[in-house]
C-alpha cells in the first residue's frame, strides 16, 4: 500500500521526559528521522547502555529542559500519568514558553494537570496508539509507530502553530495523525485500550484457575486474548485507573453482554446472539479503512471544529497544511 510521504513544516529539536517504551521510541524515531533530540529519565539504571549507543539521554532534568527552552524544542511528556504533575511542575519553572505535548494514554486528565500548572497556551496533546506487552527503555525502537495511528489533540484551546509542531514530529516518527478532542479520546480508548487489559487480565484469571491441565492445553486464542495481561502492572493500572470513569461505562455494557449470554447459555443453550454480534463487529473493524483529511489548514477559521468532525468520521492527516504563521 502506497503511503504518503509528510511534508515536515518543523524540525524543531524534541526534549523527551520518561524513556520508557514510548519515551523511548520517540527519541529513537526522532533521532532517525533527522532530528536533533535528547532525553531524560529518573534512573539511570533504566536507561543503561543507551548514551554507549549513541543516544543524548541523562538524569539531569533541570538541565534537559534549560536545553529545551534554550533551543526552542518541543518537550514530549512520556511519564506515567501519576508523575505528570511533578514534570509539569519543572515545565513550569525552567520552560514555562516552550510547546509540550505528551504520549499519555488519557487526554482529559492531562490537560487538566497542564492548565493547573498555566501551561494550556503551549500544549497540544498527544497519543501514539502503538505498544507492546513488553516496557522499558531496552524495548524501545524507531519502528513502534510505523503507520500506527497517532492522536494529535484539537480541543477549544489548541494552538494550530503548536498542533502543527506535534502532528509533524508524529509524522516524521512514522505515523498518521487522527485529530481528537480529548474526553471523546479518553472515551474511545476505554473501549479499545483500556478494557481489553481487564478482559485479559480476567482471561488470564479463569485460565489459570483451571491448573496445569488447563494451562496445558492452552493455544492461539488463549494465548493471544491474554497478550497484554502480561504488561506491567503498574503501569496497566495507571492507565486504567486515569480513565475510570469511561472504563467503567464500558465494564457496564461488556458486563451487560456476558450477563445476557451466560442467561442465553444456561436456559437455552444458546450462544448465537453474542457470538454472530461479535463476528459482525470484528469484520466491521477488519473493512475499517483509513481516509486522508486535505481540506482543513490549521489556523483557518473553525479549524478545530473541522478536525474534530472529521477525526470522528475515520480521517487521518498525513501531512501537514498551515495557515498559521511560522
Amino acid at each position: 500500500m502506497h503511503v504518503c510521504q509528510p511534508v515536515r513544516v518543523t524540525t524543531a529539536p524534541v526534549c523527551v521526559l520518561g524513556l520508557g517504551l514510548i519515551g523511548g521510541s520517540v527519541l529513537h524515531a526522532a533521532v532517525r528521522a533527522g532530528r536533533s533530540a535528547w532525553g531524560y529519565n529518573r534512573s539511570a539504571e533504566a536507561i543503561a547502555g543507551s548514551s554507549d549507543a549513541g543516544f543524548d539521554t541523562g538524569t539531569d532534568l533541570e538541565a534537559a529542559l534549560t536545553r529545551a527552552a534554550e533551543t526552542g524544542a518541543l518537550i514530549v511528556i512520556g511519564v506515567p500519568m501519576p508523575a505528570v504533575d511533578s514534570i509539569l511542575a519543572a515545565i513550569a519553572r525552567y520552560a514555562p514558553n516552550n510547546a509540550i505535548t505528551d504520549v499519555v494514554s488519557v487526554k482529559a486528565e492531562v490537560a487538566a494537570a497542564v492548565a493547573a500548572r498555566g501551561l494550556s497556551a503551549r500544549y497540544v496533546g498527544g497519543h501514539p496508539m502503538a505498544g507492546t506487552n513488553e516496557s522499558g527503555w531496552a524495548a524501545a525502537t524507531p519502528d513502534l509507530f510505523r503507520d500506527a495511528v497517532w492522536v494529535v489533540g484539537v480541543d477549544d484551546d489548541a494552538d494550530p502553530t503548536v498542533w502543527n509542531q506535534v502532528a509533524s514530529l508524529a509524522l516524521d516518527c512514522g505515523s498518521v495523525v487522527v485529530p481528537v478532542e480529548s474526553t471523546e479520546h479518553d472515551r474511545a480508548v476505554a473501549r479499545i485500550s483500556h478494557l481489553p487489559h481487564f478482559l485479559a487480565e480476567t482471561l488470564a484469571s479463569v485460565g489459570a484457575a483451571g491448573g496445569p491441565l488447563a494451562l496445558g492445553l492452552a493455544a492461539g486464542s488463549f494465548r493471544d486474548g491474554t497478550r497484554v495481561a502480561s504488561s506491567a502492572p503498574g503501569l496497566v493500572r495507571a492507565m486504567c485507573e486515569g480513565n475510570a470513569a469511561a472504563l467503567t461505562v464500558a465494564l457496564d455494557e461488556a458486563l451487560e453482554l456476558l450477563t445476557a449470554a451466560r442467561a442465553a447459555l444456561a436456559e437455552d443453550g444458546s450462544a448465537h446472539v453474542l457470538v454472530d454480534a461479535g463476528n459482525l463487529a470484528r469484520i466491521e473493524y477488519e473493512n475499517h479503512r483509513r481516509w486522508e483529511i486535505t481540506d482543513v489548514e490549521p489556523g483557518a477559521d473553525g479549524w478545530r471544529e473541522a478536525l474534530r468532525a472529521a477525526g470522528r468520521r475515520g480521517g487521518v492527516v498525513r501531512q501537514i497544511r498551515s495557515a498559521s504563521p511560522g
